[in-house]
């Protein structure tokens, strides 16, 4: 029987990975959603490919989209708007699986709706679990959903770990002979740059990463390592555990995708080639797996691989999200959302690149922390954090 897909983020890298999968076994799924922010060229030419019957877009690109799916002479796919858009097709009754790829804080409250109707949801927005982890697992837990992790890191460590590791609830200790997790990172394109050097590195430099084709956003986090300090945190609550357990291992060549280790000595790894497409497809069909097109790795071809801790001197975002994490409550959130400032403005070429870090810790130290005990609090912390963070940038060019 054919699964209904709903695609939040359907142009960006994951969500056009996505449809490679779904393309290749077109006769176990079927898009039935896909939602889009600014490319929506783009967002009509895969609405005529594959014919959703819902599409969401900003209510200000809606005249667009529909001109363009006229060209085609398409006039029966129902266009939904704004957030509310993405909500009604994250929850709707046809849908059986939701891609909740959408980068950043606007992915949250979708996600939570997904989890909240008892979808499968595959998790590409780590911030959502950044931001609000014991609400969305707890989400999951009281409608019955299913939260499978797609970053390629995640889902490495849920493959290594003991089959039903997530039902037995481990609050914070390893269970089952786990001993400790360690979390690989690529160490971005800037990994052997010094702090001189760091100083004038500009956004096209960031954008550019060695081994993985991302977006803008998460590209500029792999170059700060602030991506691997949001994979902590959401490591930390995907799997139940604190964060002393999760060791971050700089692994430049991008193939083992992360590790486990156990009491008894024993690490397992899970390799592969760097395609998103792997993980997809492993969350995609769990527990059976599905053909992708990407190659076997080939081990004589990728004879060497190293391994270093990570520099938190030159990157010290990774420290903050560290703090953040074990500080708990909001300062997750605050540390997400200072971030997202940042880097947006780094990208404007306001800010340098060494920057980014200093906004970060100066709205962690001046936005109060609190408990995390309600998504109202979590999106008024989230709005105040991006408030001070735009301050300081404001402050730093002045």
């Amino acid at each position: 029987m054919s699964q209904s897909v709903c695609i939040l983020g359907v142009t960006g890298s994951i969500g056009r990975s996505t449809l490679k999968i779904l393309q290749q076994h077109s006769d176990q799924y079927s898009v039935f959603a896909v939602t889009g922010f600014s490319r929506i060229k783009e967002l009509s030419e895969i609405c005529k490919q594959y014919r959703p019957k819902c599409v969401v877009v900003p209510s200000d690109k809606v005249d667009e989209l529909q001109q363009l799916l006229a060209i085609h002479h398409i006039f029966d796919i129902e266009i939904l708007t704004d957030e509310a858009g993405l909500i009604t097709v994250s929850e709707h009754p046809d849908v059986d699986v939701v891609m909740a790829a959408i980068v950043g804080a606007a992915g949250l409250l979708p996600t939570l709706a997904a989890v909240k109707a008892g979808k499968r949801v595959l998790l590409a927005n780590k911030e959502a679990l950044v931001m609000s982890g014991d609400i969305m697992l707890q989400a999951a837990k009281d409608h019955h959903a299913l939260l499978l992790p797609v970053d390629s890191e995640h889902n490495a460590i849920f493959q290594c770990l003991p089959q039903n590791y997530l039902q037995i609830q481990p609050n914070g200790e390893p269970q089952l002979g786990v001993k400790q997790v360690l979390l690989t990172a690529s160490g971005g394109p800037f990994l052997n740059f010094s702090l001189e050097q760091l100083k004038t590195v500009t956004p096209a430099q960031a954008c550019k990463h060695p081994n993985w084709s991302m977006g803008q956003k998460i590209s500029v986090d792999s170059a700060t390592l602030m991506n691997k300090g949001l994979e902590l945190i959401e490591a930390c609550h995907l799997f139940s555990i604190k964060e002393q357990f999760v060791t971050v291992v700089v692994h430049p060549q991008s193939i083992i995708h992360s590790m486990v280790q156990y009491v008894d000595g024993s690490t397992l790894a899970q390799m592969g080639n760097p395609d998103m497409c792997t993980p997809i497809a492993h969350a995609l069909a769990w527990p059976e797996r599905i053909q992708t097109h990407v190659p076997p790795l080939d081990l004589f071809v990728h004879s060497q691989l190293d391994f270093q801790a990570p520099d938190i001197t030159r990157f010290p975002s990774l420290k903050l999200a560290r703090h953040a994490m074990q500080a708990g409550g909001l300062a997750p959130s605050i540390l997400n959302a200072a971030n997202e400032i940042a880097v947006s403005a780094f990208l404007q070429q306001k800010i340098a690149f060494l920057e980014i870090s200093q906004v970060v810790e100066h709205t962690l130290n001046h936005v109060q922390n609190g408990l995390a005990d309600s998504i109202d609090t979590i999106l008024q912390t989230d709005q105040l954090a991006r408030q001070v963070a735009s301050q300081r940038i404001t402050q730093l060019g002045s």
